[in-house]
């Protein structure tokens, strides 16, 4: 869907036109916002389907130009949102890539004073994300551009790296009382479905190694906790044609956490360990690692050997997505069920494996 073409944009009526769909009405504002915020005249306004806390939209421009605009829903967080924008303009300032932000007329980040608060963005023009898995070249285009950014955040004024001890990265005992909590909730349901009967015994058979996973945590050395990214996922991370990474977007306020875990969230990415033979995945693993390390020297072999421990734990200790049926029911599609069932086999073969991968890792990096 789109606006008319060179005709300045309508203000955002007060209540839906006659014969206008809500999604019309919104695009409508959007335009208006374009205008009066932007100084841009849009050609065209195309909603772009992803986007779970946002409502995301590709705008061309009269002069054929992309842009890339999100609305965001709530004004609640508007200020964490603004963190957001900063801390990846501060990347993008360090030579990170990552997608610009457009300053308003007012040279403000965020559009805050219309009817829609809205980001505008430079266009990453881009043929596929990381959420399918990682393969071939792009295991070390993901560790050059992660160790790119986390050399860069490590400079961030928020917080300065430290050293902590690695053991803390999962609190067991709450993950031991999550479960036993998801457990009742399921026990109490007078009829289970497919999946929740799964999950219930996937849930039960996670509570029963998180002895194992606490006991793996303990021979964990201190571990770098720095900036980072926040939400280093599949989806936040963007190709160009040739395998390179064309930005990492989505960024989350600027917060410390664990180093070895960002690193680990997109290299132990559950459908990049199955999807692969056990060798394969390892190889790129390395390979990410590796790469890691000559974009970022100064991080430490600990942190990246660690990372594969790290990795296994932290997805053994979460109840994501056995939880959603139970707390969040309404965005339970085959989608999300696939997810639980792969991200559950994925973790129990890394703990299966983590001493021979930990050793191959511990060999490359020498």
């Amino acid at each position: 869907m789109s606006t008319a073409s060179h005709q300045p944009a309508p203000k955002p009526a007060s209540s839906s036109a006659p014969g206008r769909t809500a999604e019309e009405e919104l695009i409508t504002a959007v335009a208006a916002a374009l205008v009066l915020a932007y100084g841009l005249h849009p050609a065209d306004i195309t909603r772009i389907p992803e986007g779970t806390a946002t409502d995301n939209y590709a705008v061309v421009d009269q002069a054929g130009r992309l842009h890339f605009a999100k609305v965001y829903r709530t004004r609640d967080r508007l200020d964490l949102e603004l963190a957001s924008v900063e801390l990846s303009e501060y990347c993008a300032d360090g030579g990170v890539a990552t997608a610009r932000v457009t300053r308003t007329r007012e040279h403000e980040l965020i559009e805050t004073h219309g009817r829609l608060p809205m980001s505008l963005w430079s266009y990453v023009p881009h043929t596929a994300t990381a959420e399918g898995g990682l393969t071939g070249a792009r295991w070390a285009a993901v560790g050059t551009a992660m160790g790119q950014l986390h050399s860069r955040l490590a400079t961030h004024p928020a917080a300065a790296p430290t050293l902590e001890p690695g053991a803390a990265v999962c609190d067991v005992a709450a993950s031991w009382d999550r479960f036993e909590r998801l457990i009742h909730a399921y026990q109490q349901k007078p009829r289970l479905g497919e999946f929740e009967t799964w999950a219930l015994q996937a849930a039960r058979e996670r509570q029963a190694i998180l002895g194992e996973v606490e006991r793996a945590l303990a021979l964990l050395p201190q571990l770098t906790v720095q900036v980072l990214h926040g939400d280093m996922a599949g989806p936040n991370v963007l190709f160009k044609d040739n395998n390179e990474v064309a930005a990492i977007v989505d960024f989350r306020p600027p917060a410390p956490g664990y180093l070895a875990w960002e690193i680990a969230r997109l290299g132990c990415d559950p459908k990049s360990v199955l999807d692969n033979s056990a060798e394969s995945w390892l190889t790129g693993y390395i390979d990410l690692t590796l790469a890691y390390r000559d974009a970022n020297p100064k991080a430490s072999a600990g942190d990246l050997v660690s990372s594969l421990r790290v990795g296994c734990a932290a997805m053994l200790c979460s109840a994501f997505p056995l939880s959603v049926p139970v707390e969040r029911p309404h965005i339970v599609d085959a989608a999300m069920e696939a997810y639980g069932r792969v991200r559950h086999e994925a973790a129990l073969m890394l703990l299966d494996r983590l001493p021979v991968i930990e050793e191959a890792l511990h060999d490359a990096l020498r």
